[in-house]
C-alpha cells in the first residue's frame, strides 16, 4: 500500500511516558545524529509512547516509540531513535517523506495491556481526564538523505493523567533499570505532522 503524501493528519490516543536516562545508559543515535542531547543533572529527557492512530486520520495503525530531547543550534528539538508500526505505508512514508527510523513489529494496545512482541510489554493505569482540550506541538529533528531535517508536529488533545508499569526488553533494554517520572494519556489526539 502506497503511504499518502505530507502533510498526515492523525487521529487516535497516545500513551506517553517521560523518563530521566543517565547519559552513560543511552546507546548512540541510530542514523548517526550529531545534535548533543539536552541534560538535567547528567539525565537526559526520553519520551516513550504506544500510540493508536484510529479512523479518522490519512493512516489507521499502532506504533510504539522513543524519543529523545536535543539541542540544535541551542533549540531543543526531539529525535525519534527506536520506533515500530504495524503498517508497511507508515513505516515507508515515515523513512522517505522525514528520516524517521521506522521498523514492523506485532503491537497490541489494549487497554490496560500494551504488548510489543519481543521489545516491550507494558500496563496502564489511566486517571481522570482534565478539562478542555491542549494544544501539541513539537519539532521533530531526523537525518533525512544524509542531513538534518526538521518537521514540524501541531494539534489538540485532551490530557489524562495516569500510571505506564512498564518491561522493556530488547532494543528498549536500556530503559529496563529506569522508571517513568510521569505519565499521560492524550485522549482524542488530532494532530498533523509534516506540510508546511
Amino acid at each position: 500500500m502506497p503511504y499518502p503524501p505530507e502533510p498526515w493528519h492523525l487521529r487516535g490516543r497516545m500513551h506517553v511516558s517521560l523518563w530521566l536516562v543517565p547519559v552513560a545508559d543511552l546507546p548512540p543515535h541510530p542514523q548517526g545524529l550529531t545534535a548533543p542531547p539536552m541534560t538535567i543533572a547528567g539525565r537526559v529527557p526520553v519520551g516513550t509512547a504506544w500510540v493508536s492512530y484510529e479512523p479518522g486520520g490519512v493512516l489507521t495503525y499502532r506504533e510504539l516509540l522513543a524519543a529523545r530531547l536535543v539541542r540544535d543550534h541551542g533549540r531543543p528539538r526531539v529525535t525519534i531513535t527506536e520506533i515500530w508500526v504495524d503498517s508497511a505505508a507508515s513505516r515507508d512514508g515515515g523513512r522517505e517523506l522525514w528520516g524517521i527510523p521506522k521498523d514492523l513489529a506485532e503491537i497490541t494496545i489494549t487497554p490496560p495491556v500494551l504488548s510489543a512482541a519481543g521489545i516491550a510489554r507494558a500496563l496502564l493505569k489511566p486517571g481522570p481526564r482534565l478539562p478542555g482540550r491542549w494544544p501539541v506541538g513539537l519539532r521533530v529533528l531526523q537525518m533525512l538523505h544524509g542531513q538534518p531535517t526538521t518537521t514540524g508536529v501541531r494539534g489538540r488533545a485532551a490530557l489524562r493523567p495516569g500510571t505506564v508499569t512498564w518491561s522493556p526488553d530488547g532494543p528498549l533494554g536500556y530503559l529496563a533499570r529506569h522508571r517513568p517520572l510521569l505519565s499521560v494519556t492524550l485522549d482524542d489526539f488530532d494532530i498533523t505532522f509534516g506540510g508546511r
